[in-house]
């Protein structure tokens, strides 16, 4: 949009899309249900890390947790419509190798819309590494979540 010197640019204002006015959400229900993901990202970002849902399913059923693949693969298209049952939840934590509480803390903001507001169950250590990154640009944050990953899969071979 080319501007005039001096002129600011038009901006409209965005549609009432019909859900009261409230004022704080203007997103359609669409927008926000691609932003509640949370566990179905996991999986997918193991599945992207090389981790096939046949290994993931195998994973879990050796932790006496069985999930299916077919589940798995439903789950990281976000395609399941209601939130996993506590022994899926275990199992999902054994098939990725991550804390339960991280698993349900995902599943509660994908499916109860949970919004955390403090890092509790967790040691000074964890908050004080989270509050760092926390205080990174993206760019910083991302490069940290490499090497974190590329440290554990070393620890795994």
């Amino acid at each position: 949009m080319e501007e005039t010197e001096g002129t600011p640019p038009m901006e409209a204002p965005a549609p009432d899309l019909g859900r009261g006015n409230t004022g704080h959400d203007p997103l359609p229900e669409a927008a926000r249900d691609m932003d509640r993901d949370n566990l179905s990202r996991l999986i997918r970002d193991a599945n992207y890390m090389g981790l096939s849902y046949q290994e993931m399913a195998d994973r879990s059923e050796a932790a006496g947790y069985p999930v299916s693949k077919p589940y798995l693969q439903k789950l990281a298209t976000n395609a399941v419509a209601t939130a996993p049952s506590p022994d899926r939840l275990e199992g999902i934590a054994a098939a990725l190798r991550k804390p339960v509480a991280v698993i349900q803390r995902a599943a509660a903001i994908q499916y109860l819309n949970y919004q955390a507001t403090e890092l509790s169950g967790y040691d000074d250590d964890v908050r004080v590494i989270v509050a760092h990154l926390a205080g990174m640009d993206p760019r910083e944050r991302k490069r940290w979540r490499r090497m974190l990953e590329a440290a554990d899969r070393i620890d795994e071979d």
